[in-house]
């Protein structure tokens, strides 16, 4: 009697222990539940990248038996220490530890329920591919778990770490090239979750990958690689594409990249690619004349962008593609002089054009066309150019979006406006991590876009019949949905432009 009376005691409690352990085809792990989301965090998807593994494509992690601990997140990729800036408060940064060269982890937030198999949104953080991590609060997946996705986030190596490409590192390779470590880390965190992610409730053939800033480059870059496809069916850029070369993201050939790989070694004094592995973390962080950049490799891209899409060869999948009102990457602007011959000095010929569009006749108005071309030139037309190929050369949707909604600020020293990066705790419900005077709008929003991505992540189309219509994007007639406290549809106000600019590019 006293062992039936125990085990009704235990085994509720023997159960809900079951539940937090998922094999994976490495081993075992242990997440916890919270909020009725299963949540498993620092999870090796490859092998540790230090060693003789530096600047080496990811290599398999290692099998173990036992229980793996998962619940608390894995090193961030080794960086710079994180320091706040501009409109990016710390809640925007990683954890200031642990930073290390191993850092290759994901995480995994989980309906309790699994069945149906639920569809999966991958995120891929920003940082200009020099910093950032999957640790950051900004990037929790309990509120999209609980609209039944299972949400992702993995880590990837940054900066030199990342990129740096080399002619013995090239030799090296079995695919002969070298550099884009980075993007080959989310190929493989990709293939982990093709691999595994059925045992967390998730669908294998619903895979969305989303990205912000870096990530959103990295999502374009992942479209077009060979190397994806078969791992993803669904793509969300926020802030950011590759399509176009800038001086922002030049089209460096493999060539190209080697030669700075030389100049970075020679900096290093080091005639041998085992003399850079013997450099520690912070002698390489250090180093001058390494790349932090994704390249035309001839392997993970053996084309540049555009023309991979303009002759239809992409992953073609539905895809989310938009930028922010306030996506201005300047500092302080110039005075109207200065910026009127800044804009003759570049532009020469076509100067009157860009002024009639971008003038400068007063202090005010100088200073918001700075903001405007920021904005244009770095993330607008790039996302006028993808989605505009995309309409044309594919078959599966592209929708695009403006978010102009300014977040509020306590003070006037931290209002930056629809800024760069602000669009993120909307779109996946996150406003609780981010300190701002948020009112019943901006909860009303963060819902609304996070429901538009979730349904995007199940369906490839971002509707329901609840929600304000976002109508595919196409080239003849140009709609785009506007989020704010109020959400509407309309044409592409800046199509003007975004053509003059694409041209001058």
């Amino acid at each position: 009697m006293r062992i039936s009376i125990l085990l009704c005691l235990f085994f509720p409690l023997f159960i809900f222990a079951q539940k937090q352990i998922v094999q994976t085809k490495s081993g075992p792990i242990r997440g916890v539940e919270k909020e009725g989301v299963q949540i498993y965090k620092g999870i090796p998807f490859a092998a540790a990248p230090v060693g003789d593994l530096r600047w080496k494509a990811p290599q398999p992690v290692k099998p173990w038996e036992d229980i793996k601990d998962c619940t608390s997140f894995g090193a961030s990729p080794y960086q710079s220490a994180p320091i706040p800036f501009m409109c990016w408060s710390e809640e925007y940064l990683i954890p200031k530890a642990p930073i290390s060269e191993d850092c290759l982890y994901l995480n995994v937030w989980a309906p309790k329920k699994t069945k149906p198999k639920k569809a999966v949104l991958v995120y891929i953080y920003g940082g200009g591919f020099r910093s950032g991590g999957a640790g950051c609060a900004i990037y929790d997946g309990t509120a999209v778990a609980k609209k039944d996705v299972v949400f992702v986030s993995i880590n990837y190596r940054v900066g030199v770490f990342g990129f740096l490409a080399h002619p013995a590192l090239t030799k090296e390779a079995a695919y002969k090239s070298s550099g884009n470590y980075a993007l080959l880390d989310m190929v493989a965190a990709l293939q982990w979750v093709h691999d595994n992610i059925e045992n967390f409730g998730g669908d294998p053939s619903k895979v969305t990958i989303a990205g912000q800033s870096a990530g959103a480059f990295a999502v374009n870059f992942l479209c077009a690689s060979p190397l994806t496809k078969g791992l993803i069916h669904g793509a969300i850029a926020e802030s950011g594409g590759s399509i176009l070369a800038s001086s922002l993201r030049p089209n460096l050939l493999l060539k190209d990249a080697e030669a700075q790989g030389l100049t970075f070694a020679k900096n290093l004094n080091c005639n041998s690619i085992e003399a850079l592995r013997n450099k520690t973390s912070e002698e390489i962080l250090k180093a001058i004349g390494g790349l932090s950049s994704p390249i035309q490799d001839g392997y993970f891209l053996p084309n540049s962008i555009y023309d991979i899409y303009a002759q239809n060869a992409q992953n073609d999948i539905p895809t989310i593609i938009g930028w922010n009102e306030d996506d201005k990457l300047i500092g302080k602007p110039m005075p109207a002089k200065q910026y009127i011959e800044s804009i003759k000095n570049k532009f020469g010929a076509k100067a009157d054009a860009v002024l009639a569009l971008y003038p400068g006749d007063s202090e005010e108005a100088a200073a918001q066309s700075q903001g405007e071309m920021s904005r244009d030139q770095s993330i607008g037309i790039q996302g006028f150019a993808w989605a505009n190929l995309q309409s044309e050369k594919g078959k599966a949707p592209v929708y695009v979006y403006s978010f102009d909604r300014k977040l509020p600020a306590y003070t006037p020293a931290t209002d930056f406006g629809a800024f760069h990066t602000g669009e993120v705790v909307y779109a996946y419900d996150n406003l609780f991590t981010v300190n701002r005077p948020w009112i019943k709008e901006d909860h009303d929003l963060a819902l609304t876009m996070s429901t538009y991505w979730t349904n995007f992540a199940k369906t490839g189309n971002p509707n329901n019949v609840s929600l304000t219509q976002w109508p595919r994007y196409q080239i003849s007639q140009k709609l785009i949905i506007h989020f704010d406290k109020k959400i509407q549809v309309a044409t592409l106000a800046t199509e003007e432009k975004l053509k003059l600019l694409t041209f001058l590019n």
